[in-house]
């Protein structure tokens, strides 16, 4: 798409002098609309919520607003009818590119467009490697796989401007621990990096491509299935696509298919009626009715019995469900995420899985790497995971040998065999504050 260019409004106001307000939890979304509109001549302030913006618009009195599709504090539609009501001047777009109501559109409103135009292309061109170690920190030129890092040097995370609790040092002497260094992004990585999902840590390429993935769908009704194997995050990305959504202030409903018996999945899905079967004194809505409104997650969509894949079938097409014992259908308004750990395609082509029913939630993929593959994001996973087991407890640190045991295992499990390993280390430690090669041990690891 070629760029167009922003004409001059004979009835717009002087350039100079005008203020836009940029209301987004997502910091990358406002950096990149905030650049294309300084280079209009625009005077730019920032919002994370709505109750930073109200307070900057009063502050400022802006011209103009434009709103991300989520606020993380208060509700969209609400916030942009207050916010008409209590500033009629100001010319308010939603990032989506639409009116925030039917009043006329104000004189600045192609530049706006063209600033979240310019935006969005942006964001999705520039996705190259980002570096998760920095070598010139690390003082020598060894690739950036934590696997050949030398941990008697502090490990450099290029992930944000802080210094993390969690440590890697030679010493086990506490005094010696030196803390995890933020290096700044090598040029032209940072947006890749602020772009980053927060519940998805991993700078590496493959992990960015996922976030930039989620940010691409998630304010679409497009049916989106998750592949990845076991362990690998297939929930997170789930969630993600719910809290970005315009969906969010609904339900978020998982049901992992696997776990249930194929005798209860039916009535688990799509509810009961009182008598319909043995055991079933009293009606029941199911899953899908509960997340109305919402997101619907399937987990382990591939596990599913053939003939109850039908009747799934028939309610992604036509969305109206049929409970068990029941003669009257429901219309249920649901966004289905799906997600599995098998080669789906390869099933439906086999016939182990229905092809119509994988066609229709296949629309969009999106698929989550094994830890194996972004094994330069180590420092960053133990990191969070140190910081959240240090929530009740003091946050432990982490010496050199018990982080080259690490960085020397294959992970099987993936993040989430990390995740209990490094639990079951800080326990085996006790109340000692740094985690030794001691107590890593992978050998009742659960995947």
């Amino acid at each position: 798409m070629q760029p167009f260019s922003v004409p001059v409004l004979p009835s717009a106001p002087r350039l100079r002098g005008r203020t836009a307000l940029v209301a987004s939890a997502d910091r990358s979304f406002r950096q990149r609309v905030t650049q294309v509109l300084a280079g209009l001549r625009w005077q730019v302030r920032e919002a994370e919520g709505g109750a930073q913006a109200w307070a900057e618009a009063e502050t400022t009195l802006p011209e103009a607003m434009i709103v991300d599709t989520w606020l993380p504090d208060l509700d969209l539609h609400e916030f942009m009818s207050d916010f008409r009501e209590s500033f009629p001047g100001v010319d308010l777009v939603t990032a989506a590119g639409a009116d925030a109501d039917e009043s006329p559109r104000g004189p600045y409103r192609q530049e706006l467009l063209y600033a979240l135009q310019h935006s969005q292309e942006t964001d999705t061109a520039a996705w190259n490697a980002a570096p998760a170690l920095d070598a010139a920190d690390l003082g020598t030129d060894r690739t950036h796989q934590i696997a050949s890092a030398d941990f008697s040097s502090p490990v450099i995370l290029a992930s944000s401007n802080h210094e993390f609790p969690i440590a890697v040092t030679a010493s086990a002497n506490p005094s010696n621990v030196m803390p995890i260094r933020a290096a700044q992004p090598a040029a032209g990585t940072d947006s890749n990096l602020a772009d980053r999902l927060p519940e998805l840590i991993g700078n590496a390429p493959v992990m960015l491509e996922v976030s930039r993935r989620v940010r691409l769908v998630a304010s679409r009704m497009t049916p989106v299935l998750i592949e990845g194997p076991t362990g690998s995050g297939k929930e997170l990305v789930a969630e993600a696509l719910h809290r970005l959504s315009l969906r969010s202030r609904k339900p978020f409903v998982a049901i992992n298919c696997a776990a249930i018996p194929e005798a209860l999945l039916e009535a688990e899905l799509f509810g009961h009626t009182r008598g319909a079967f043995t055991g079933a004194v009293q009606g029941r809505v199911g899953r899908i009715e509960s997340a109305d409104g919402g997101t619907l997650f399937l987990d382990e969509i591939g596990e599913m019995p053939l003939g109850l894949q039908s009747k799934l079938l028939r309610f992604v097409e036509c969305g109206e469900l049929q409970r068990v014992g029941d003669n009257e259908t429901v219309k249920v308004d649901v966004r289905i995420v799906a997600a599995t750990h098998r080669p789906l395609a390869q099933q439906a082509q086999s016939g182990a899985f229905r092809s119509d029913l994988y066609y229709r939630l296949a629309v969009f993929l999106i698929r989550t790497p094994a830890l194996a593959d972004h094994a330069q994001d180590l420092p960053l996973l133990v990191d969070h995971f140190m910081q959240k087991m240090g929530k009740d407890a003091p946050i432990k640190q982490v010496d050199q040998g018990a982080m080259a045991k690490l960085a020397a295992h294959d992970w099987p499990g993936n993040v989430r065999e990390l995740e209990h390993v490094l639990e079951r280390g800080v326990i085996l430690a006790g109340d000692a504050p740094m985690l030794t090669s001691r107590e890593i041990d992978f050998g009742f690891s659960v995947n």
